[in-house]
C-alpha cells in the first residue's frame, strides 16, 4: 500500500493526544522549519514534542483559527503568536482567507502544500458555527482553495489529502446535497430540529447530533439570507466553540 499519509518534504505533523468525535485521532501540529502551524492543546507532552521537531527553539507560531483546540498551546511555545488576516505573509507562510468554520478561519500556503486547520478536514465534513461561522462565506472559501494549484492538503484532524481536488468537489457536493435535503424536509413541512436532522443527517451518528444541529443552523442561515427559508422556522444564531 502507497504511504499516502506521509509528510511533505520539509513539513513534520506532530499529532496531540486529543481524540474525540470532532478532533477525530487529534488536533494536528505542524512543524515547518522553527516555525509552528496550530500548536493544539496545552498538552506537555505534545508541545515537547513539537519543540523536538522544531530543533529545541520555535521561532514563531501561526494560527489557522483560534479555537482552543488549536491554539491553547501556543503561548507555552515561548515565541510570537500570530493568527494571520487574508494576503498577509508570516514566516514561510502566505495567508489566505477562508472564513465558514469560523469567521477568523484562513488557510497558510507553502509552494503548493495548504495547511487548511477546520476548513477541510482530512476525513469526515466540517460543522459551521451558527452566529460565528457562515456557510456561504465557507462555500465560497472551498471554491477559492479548488482554483489553485495545491499538491497536497494538510488538515488540523485527519490524514493528509492527496487528491486535493476530488477532495474539495466531493465537500461541495456535501453541502450542496445537504441543502437539496433540507429544502426537502422544509417544503413536507418539518420544523423541529430532530425532524429536520432525521432528513437532511441521516448519515450523522447520534454523538454527533449537537454538532450537526450547529451546522443546521448555518444552513437555515443561509436560506434565510437568501430569502428562502419557509414562514415559522426559527434560526438560533447562538455560536459554539470547538
Amino acid at each position: 500500500m502507497q504511504d499516502l499519509d506521509r509528510d511533505p518534504p520539509g513539513v513534520v505533523r506532530v499529532r496531540a493526544a486529543n481524540p474525540s468525535p470532532l478532533t477525530l485521532d487529534g488536533t494536528n501540529t505542524y512543524v515547518v522549519g522553527a516555525w509552528v502551524v496550530d500548536p493544539g492543546p496545552e498538552d506537555p507532552g505534545h508541545l515537547s514534542a513539537v519543540r523536538a521537531a522544531a530543533g529545541g527553539e520555535v521561532e514563531g507560531v501561526v494560527l489557522t483559527h483560534s479555537h482552543v483546540d488549536h491554539a491553547e498551546g501556543a503561548a507555552a511555545l515561548d515565541a510570537p503568536v500570530t493568527l494571520p488576516g487574508g494576503g498577509e505573509s508570516v514566516g514561510p507562510f502566505r495567508s489566505l482567507a477562508t472564513p465558514g468554520h469560523s469567521a477568523d478561519s484562513v488557510c497558510l500556503l507553502l509552494d503548493d502544500v495548504c495547511f487548511t486547520g477546520d476548513t477541510v478536514l482530512g476525513t469526515g465534513s466540517v460543522f459551521i458555527l451558527p452566529g460565528e461561522g457562515s456557510l456561504s462565506a465557507y462555500l465560497a472559501a472551498l471554491e477559492q482553495l479548488r482554483d489553485l494549484d495545491l499538491g497536497v492538503l494538510c488538515p488540523g484532524h485527519g490524514p493528509y489529502v492527496r487528491d486535493v481536488r476530488a477532495k474539495l468537489d466531493e465537500y461541495l457536493a456535501h453541502r450542496r446535497d445537504r441543502e437539496r435535503r433540507l429544502l426537502r424536509a422544509l417544503a413536507e413541512g418539518r420544523r423541529g430540529t430532530e425532524e429536520l436532522l432525521e432528513a437532511a443527517w441521516p448519515d450523522a451518528p447520534r454523538e454527533l447530533w449537537p454538532a450537526a444541529a450547529l451546522t443546521l443552523q448555518a444552513h437555515l442561515e443561509k436560506l434565510r439570507d437568501e430569502g428562502r427559508l419557509p414562514s415559522g422556522v426559527a434560526v438560533t444564531e447562538d455560536s459554539g466553540e470547538q
